[in-house]
């Protein structure tokens, strides 16, 4: 058993003990975050006279051969020690011996792994957006490539006016965008260094906390010592955030699972991102956006399970924090895995043009445009929307459109449709006449169009880390 404590006890621990209460088989993914803190910590006590310039050089180039030979694959991670951190030290320690003892001044496992973890959600925010990022891209690709491309648009899933496919992929883009917008306040708000709050009480050494975060390109250093150890907000708001995420993602799969039935078949899926069966051999099963909308409940799961930790603590750190990693490892790998595998599905997927624009002709999508078209005639809305009914009626009874219609037929239940009814309802003007900023007539996608490339021109996240560079310079 390797651990960096046991002066005051008088006998081995359990094994059974050791291995309950170890972390490095999950806590090893932290490995980059803690060389690079113990090497901005070591950088920071030098500055402060608390290391000789030479025992600083001897730690700094000890801890970056350790991460290069692991990185290289000449160093395995020691599982048989306690964290991550005693895997780091020990190792510093047998390379470089006694100035590796010293490295750990001023600073407990409680600030360290608080910087540890928070260095490394940072990363995995950063990387989260600029998934998101790619998939703006393509659902933008998309909705530029079919302005004119008619559809059924749903409530409570029955169909209720025509919209174009640009449309409906518009509503995820706004989705998407909250969801990064969300992303970058979770950046913005984290971004304060716990290095230097030792257990809870700070400490008796004069650290340089401003230095070590102004190094780690954070804000400045947090200024509580008891919640920068105690604290969790960060990775609940951003599990929060990927929960989110899931859940659009989920609904976008829903639709497509529907879209791909037999009984719509408005969309092709590209064989590359397609299932089949073992038994029977007509099968095309869209298993990605099934599965996407499984895992949904998974990263919920992992949201769940770290609010319930974190309900009862009292101040500050307990050894319960430690179940901030697992699943919040899995839910953060879950999220980018599904984000990516989503993006190639929708930018391969085919659309069935003629199958989603005769599905909006023949769900009654126009009986609100040919109410608006008695309206214009002098009947009253509500006396109008009675009229509509009755056609609407009519039709189901004879199996058949409101636009299929004869004239002779409109008129035996409204002597005001003229000839002009037919272009009143056609899908394109139903469709294009819809004018105002947010509909789906063309003119007004484009200029939505155009507001989104310029959205996606600037990164907010990239934009704030070089405004905080240029401060630090």
């Amino acid at each position: 058993m390797a651990q960096l404590w046991g002066g005051r006890f008088t006998k081995q621990t359990d094994q059974l003990v050791f291995d309950f209460n170890a972390s490095i088989t999950f806590d090893k993914r932290l490995f980059h975050e803690d060389v690079t803190g113990s090497i901005v910590h070591a950088t920071m006590l030098a500055k402060q006279g608390i290391l000789t310039e030479e025992e600083r050089k001897s730690i700094i180039e000890g801890l970056t051969g350790i991460l290069e030979d692991v990185d290289a694959g000449k160093l395995t991670i020691d599982e048989t020690q306690e964290d991550i951190h005693s895997f780091v030290e020990a190792t510093l320690i047998d390379r470089i011996g006694d100035a590796g003892k010293k490295l750990h001044t001023g600073r407990s496992r409680n600030d360290q792994v608080a910087l540890d973890m928070r260095l490394y959600t940072r990363a995995r925010v950063a990387e989260t957006d600029g998934l998101l990022e790619k998939l703006l891209e393509a659902i933008l690709d998309t909705m530029e490539n079919n302005l004119e491309t008619y559809m059924p648009g749903f409530t409570h899933l029955q169909k209720a006016q025509p919209i174009t496919l640009a449309h409906h992929y518009g509503a995820y883009f706004e989705m998407f965008k909250r969801d990064r917008q969300r992303l970058v306040d979770i950046y913005k708000r984290m971004n304060y260094c716990p290095l230097g709050a030792g257990a809870l009480a700070g400490t008796t050494y004069p650290l340089d906390r401003e230095y070590t975060a102004k190094l780690l390109r954070f804000e400045g250093p947090t200024l509580n010592s008891i919640d920068s150890v105690a604290d969790r907000d960060y990775l609940i708001e951003f599990l929060s955030a990927l929960s989110t995420i899931m859940m659009h993602l989920s609904r976008f799969s829903e639709e497509i699972i529907i879209w791909n039935s037999n009984e719509y078949q408005f969309v092709e899926l590209d064989d590359a991102y397609s299932t089949g069966s073992s038994i029977m051999p007509q099968k095309k099963n869209p298993d990605i956006a099934e599965l996407v909308r499984g895992k949904t409940g998974r990263v919920y799961g992992a949201l769940m399970a770290l609010l319930t930790t974190m309900k009862g603590l009292p101040l500050a750190y307990n050894k319960d924090m430690q179940e901030d990693k697992e699943m919040a490892f899995d839910a953060m790998d879950t999220v980018a895995d599904c984000i990516a595998l989503f993006t190639g599905m929708i930018k391969t997927m085919k659309f069935r043009k003629d199958r989603m624009a005769k599905s909006a002709m023949n769900g009654f999508t126009n009986a609100t445009d040919a109410a608006d078209y008695l309206v214009g005639k002098g009947v009253p809305f509500r006396d109008a929307h009675g009229i509509i009914g009755r056609l609407v009626l009519y039709c189901i009874e004879k199996d058949t459109s409101i636009d299929a219609l004869s004239l002779e037929e409109l008129r035996s239940i409204s002597d005001k449709f003229d000839e002009d009814i037919y272009d009143a309802i056609s899908l394109k003007t139903c469709v294009e006449k819809r004018l105002t900023i947010g509909a789906p007539g063309a003119e007004m996608m484009k200029q939505v169009i155009e507001k989104n490339k310029e959205y996606l021109k600037t990164n907010a996240i990239e934009v704030y880390q070089q405004a905080l560079e240029d401060r630090i310079q």
